[in-house]
């Protein structure tokens, strides 16, 4: 991770993949190989077939290395877990996202995939989601950190239907507000048991939309994470969760709010749970690192290092 690794370093380590069979995980995390370092580990992907585990997000990855590592793995059999947070895209097209989709179509085997801070819109979304009706390995999506809005939320929901693969949907600051959550509730108390995690911080989510999520949560057995920080509590939310996490319905270590009562009134405070807290950082040597702080990488093996 970070190592001012530039475009020809990348393109050393991706040659000396191309014999390697013994390297499962690499993190690149943070080097910048630009495009440039981008084509080269897509060509390595075209041959190596023991590497199960690819972190290049913060790499400065361009379309062209994107729409690249897409088409290979639409092939590759090995990779289980991908990351492509954060390249430089150029455009409104978002045809990295129309590439990502056609990849998750052919693609039986990957299980986890983050694409945050990827200008995904609404019909990125609606092509991620079309893949989901027929994908039938993916367990964890991370998508948050983009431009995803109630519209969105129209095709998650419905595919959520259907789909019973995704464990783990990531959607952190986003701007799915009240009308997009209740399109996930409906889904989630109705018809899908098959997801255990959601993250939804930082979404505009106001009082109606949180306290539709906490019936969700007694409704569905299934559904045990659920991640609200960073949106709109008024009071019946924070009463709410309140009784949630009190009556059982919610584990403390679950969720990343905790209730305290001030002058008879509950309030909610932060908690350092999530899905992944610990992905830029680990905790010093003698702390210890709490599965919930990483509770989607913990539900997901795979993932646990990405």
């Amino acid at each position: 991770m970070f190592n001012d690794i530039g475009p020809e370093g990348g393109e050393l380590i991706a040659k000396a993949l191309h014999k390697n069979t013994t390297l499962k995980y690499l993190r690149m995390t943070g080097n910048k190989i630009e495009n440039k370092g981008g084509m080269f580990f897509a060509a390595m992907l075209q041959i190596n077939s023991s590497l199960e585990k690819l972190d290049l997000g913060d790499c400065d990855l361009g379309m062209q290395s994107v729409i690249a590592l897409a088409t290979v793995l639409s092939q590759n059999q090995a990779i289980k877990g991908i990351n492509l947070n954060r390249p430089i895209l150029y455009g409104e097209q978002e045809e990295s996202t129309v590439h990502l989709g056609h990849m998750l179509k052919e693609n039986h085997c990957l299980v986890e995939l983050h694409v945050n801070k990827h200008s995904i819109k609404n019909g990125g979304m609606q092509q991620l989601c079309n893949a989901l009706y027929t994908n039938s390995s993916l367990r964890y999506l991370d998508v948050s950190c983009n431009k995803i809005t109630h519209d969105g939320m129209v095709y998650l929901a419905d595919v959520l239907k259907s789909n019973t693969t995704l464990e783990i949907i990531d959607l952190s600051f986003n701007r799915i507000e009240n009308a997009g959550a209740n399109y996930l509730c409906e889904t989630l108390t109705s018809h899908n048991r098959s997801l255990k995690m959601l993250s939804v911080v930082s979404n505009n989510i106001e009082g109606e939309g949180l306290v539709a999520l906490s019936r969700t949560m007694k409704a569905n057995p299934v559904f045990s994470n659920l991640y609200i920080w960073g949106n709109k509590f008024d009071e019946a939310t924070c009463v709410a969760y309140s009784d949630l996490i009190q009556g059982g319905h919610l584990k403390p270590d679950n969720t990343d709010v905790e209730p305290f009562v001030v002058d008879g009134h509950v309030h909610l405070a932060e908690v350092s749970n999530g899905l992944k807290k610990h992905y830029y950082w680990t905790p010093t040597p003698g702390e210890v690192d709490s599965p919930s702080s990483n509770a989607g990488f913990a539900l997901v093996p795979v993932g646990q290092h990405l």
